[in-house]
């Protein structure tokens, strides 16, 4: 065949294997998103920083727990962690946090079932713990205190002191929440915002995961990971995959769709696992820990991480080869996938129509009560409870709240204030409300009554004026018109 035309054919053949990928872990997504989604508007996190003071067993399984009912998105994550430890958590235990996080999560472990087999997610969730209890045991040698201590009071005196001021939603039983229609209008904006906050990381990684499973011969695997070298094989491989994580700058989720082209590329088990855990030191969160903690203390943070990750995967390499649960046979992660009327995709019927309807649910959470004490992130569409944002911005009078201080800083950088269209008018809305004599409005999309100042979100229907309670209804409102 043609060198010119077989490049072409290739890309064509794993971008489709790509889609197949997505099309086969798009149910699995759906529901742990789900899960996670419930799991996060029964949760409060007020107070967590006062249960995190010390790295012993009792506050490390506390963190661990946490973690786990969190967002999987790594950003987010690092940026809780950053927020506690200002707030006074100790530094481990902050970081213990964010590993659960992002390696002890339903949606995870779904995709690698579905992607890898259930030794993969299996191995995720005992590499996980192995990795928590080893930094919680090295932790005041890796992290002392004289290094820690400078950075937690700088970030204490740069905190965004008017946080507290935010009502945190009060807590009550796990079945009062339950059985109440906020708490499910809470749980569909959380399942839809963690969704639009990790569409960038799943495109990339099932895009190049196709990729690399066609384009890439398995000449560069050898290159990179170590073969047929029995026990150096394992130890090279571990430590390596990790370092292939920093440069991928694909994290949480995103990487399970890479590490199954790892895994069919001659990547040992420990390897892939390894690689998994990875998400964490990806070159973005490295810049942002340099960011939070000052040099020094990032780039030990890094290299201890990596060091726990790479031998984190040795170690259930180690335990899951006596126990001859390591597959013998690397199936293509695209081979075994096809479309069709199967049960696969029936699963993806009901789960687009459980994501319809929670998105249904989400853009008219205020009828069900839902809503209050939390806010969308404009950058990412992380939805943030206002209490606990690590990042909050005012601009032209209205207040903003951030998953994290990396969307902060693009939201810095943007120079503009979201906006869905501008106001047609040469006076502001606020100026133009007090002229006609309104001070409140009624949004026609939610019904909600809306205080109107300078940054409500506003239309002009032919020489009618409307306001919005947010940009959202706003967009609503100009598609139907």
């Amino acid at each position: 065949m043609n060198a010119q035309l077989e490049l072409p054919l290739l890309i064509a053949q794993g971008l489709w294997t790509g889609w197949l990928m997505f099309w086969a872990t798009l149910w699995p997504l759906a529901l742990g998103f789900s899960i996670s989604g419930v799991v996060q508007a029964c949760a409060s996190r007020s107070g967590m920083e006062r249960i995190m003071g010390n790295h012993r067993p009792g506050a490390v399984v506390r963190a661990s727990a946490l973690g786990m009912l969190s967002s999987s998105c790594s950003y987010a994550a690092s940026a809780m962690s950053k927020n506690l430890f200002a707030k006074g958590a100790d530094f481990v235990t902050a970081q213990v946090f964010m590993l659960a996080s992002t390696n002890l999560v339903i949606e995870i472990g779904l995709v690698l079932i579905v992607l890898l087999g259930w030794p993969f997610a299996a191995a995720e969730f005992i590499g996980g713990p192995i990795m928590i209890v080893l930094l919680a045991w090295w932790g005041a040698t890796l992290f002392p205190h004289n290094l820690t201590h400078p950075a937690q009071e700088r970030l204490r005196e740069g905190s965004t002191a008017d946080q507290a001021s935010e009502a945190a939603p009060g807590m009550s039983g796990l079945r009062t929440k339950l059985s109440t229609p906020a708490t499910w209008a809470n749980a569909a904006g959380y399942t839809l915002a963690d969704l639009t906050m990790l569409r960038k990381e799943l495109l990339i990684g099932f895009v190049v995961a196709g990729l690399l499973t066609t384009v890439v011969p398995d000449a560069v695997w050898r290159v990179v990971f170590l073969q047929n070298q029995g026990i150096w094989t394992s130890i090279q491989n571990a430590f390596i995959g990790p370092l292939v994580a920093v440069i991928s700058f694909v994290c949480s989720v995103g990487n399970v769709a890479m590490a199954a082209a790892l895994w069919t590329g001659g990547v040992s088990f420990g390897g892939v696992i390894a690689f998994i855990f990875g998400d964490l030191i990806t070159l973005p969160l490295v810049l942002i820990y340099r960011k939070y903690y000052g040099p020094k203390l990032a780039l030990r943070l890094m290299l201890s991480l990596w060091l726990l990750m790479s031998i984190s995967g040795l170690m259930v390499e180690g335990l899951f080869h006596v126990a001859g649960w390591i597959p013998s046979v690397r199936t293509h992660a695209g081979q075994s996938l096809a479309m069709g009327w199967n049960t696969t995709t029936w699963l993806n019927v009901l789960a687009l129509t459980g994501m319809l309807l929670a998105w249904w649910m989400a853009r008219h959470k205020e009828r069900f009560g839902g809503g209050s004490g939390y806010a969308i992130d404009p950058v990412c569409g992380m939805q943030v409870e206002k209490v606990n944002a690590p990042a909050t911005r005012e601009r032209a009078g209205q207040r903003f709240w951030f998953c994290s201080d990396h969307c902060a800083e693009h939201f810095d950088q943007s120079g503009d204030t979201p906006s869905s269209a501008p106001v047609q008018a040469n006076l502001s809305p606020s100026l133009e409300a007090n002229v006609l004599g309104k001070t409140e409005a009624k949004d026609p999309v939610c019904g909600m009554t809306v205080t109107i100042t300078a940054s409500t979100p506003h239309r002009r229907q032919g020489k009618v004026d409307v306001w919005f309670c947010s940009t959202r209804c706003a967009d609503a409102f100009d598609q139907r018109n």
